[in-house]
C-alpha cells in the first residue's frame, strides 16, 4: 500500500511540475501566449484536454502502463497550455505563496484520509452531486454575470474539493488490495489527486490572489 501511495504523489507531482512550469514558460513568451489564446487554437486545446482526461480515467486501467503514462504526461502539459492565463492575471509571488499553501492543505487532507476510521464512500457520493450542482451554477452565471455568486461556488467548491480529496485518498487505500495492475493504478491515483490538487488551489487563488 505505501510503494502503491509513493507512486501516485511521485506522478501526481511529475504532473503538477509540467503543467505549472509549461503554463509558466508559455505566459513570459509574448509569441506563443498569443498563439495559444488564439480563439480557435484556446478552443483546440480546450476540447483536446476535455477529451484526453474522459478517456485517460475511462480507458487507464485497460491501458499498458507505459501508454498511460505517457498519456497522462501529455495531459499534464496541455493543461499547462490552457493554465498559463493565471500567471498572466495574478502576481507571481501569490500564486507561488497559494501553491505552497495548497500543498501544506492537500498534505492534511491526504494524511486525513488516509488515516480516517470514517468510510467516506457514501459522502462520496454527495460530494460529486454539490459538485455538478456547482457547476451548473457556474454556467447559468456566465449569462449573469453576478460576482456574488462566483465568491459563493468558489467557497463552496472549495469545501467540496478537501471532502473529494480525502475521498479519493481512501478510495485508492482500499484499491491498493486489489488485484489491479499496480501502475496502471497509480496513474489512476495520480490523476484524480492531481485534479483534485489544481481545484483547490484554483479556488483558493480566485479568493485570495490578488489581479495583475
Amino acid at each position: 500500500m505505501n510503494k502503491l501511495m509513493g507512486k501516485v504523489f511521485t506522478w501526481m507531482t511529475i504532473g503538477l511540475l509540467l503543467t505549472f512550469g509549461v503554463g509558466y514558460f508559455v505566459s513570459t513568451n509574448e509569441v506563443m501566449y498569443e498563439n495559444v489564446y488564439n480563439t480557435a487554437w484556446y478552443i483546440g486545446f480546450a476540447i483536446a484536454e476535455l477529451v484526453l482526461v474522459i478517456f485517460l480515467a475511462a480507458r487507464v486501467m485497460k491501458m499498458k502502463p507505459t501508454t498511460a503514462k505517457c498519456m497522462f504526461i501529455l495531459y499534464s502539459i496541455i493543461s499547462g497550455l490552457t493554465f498559463s492565463s493565471i500567471f498572466v492575471y495574478y502576481e507571481l509571488t501569490a500564486i507561488i505563496y497559494i501553491f505552497l499553501a495548497t500543498a501544506v492543505v492537500f498534505g492534511i487532507l491526504a494524511l486525513l484520509g488516509y488515516t480516517t476510521k470514517i468510510d467516506l464512500t457514501k459522502m462520496g457520493t454527495y460530494f460529486f452531486i454539490g459538485l455538478l450542482g456547482a457547476i451548473l451554477v457556474t454556467v447559468i452565471n456566465v449569462f449573469l454575470g453576478n460576482p456574488t455568486i462566483d465568491l459563493v461556488v468558489s467557497i463552496v467548491c472549495l469545501i467540496l474539493f478537501i471532502g473529494i480529496t480525502m475521498y479519493d485518498v481512501q478510495k485508492l487505500k482500499r484499491l491498493a488490495d486489489s488485484e489491479l495492475p499496480q501502475d496502471n493504478l497509480a496513474i489512476y491515483g495520480a490523476l484524480d489527486l492531481y485534479l483534485d490538487f489544481i481545484n483547490i488551489f484554483l479556488h483558493l487563488l480566485e479568493l485570495f490572489g490578488r489581479d495583475n
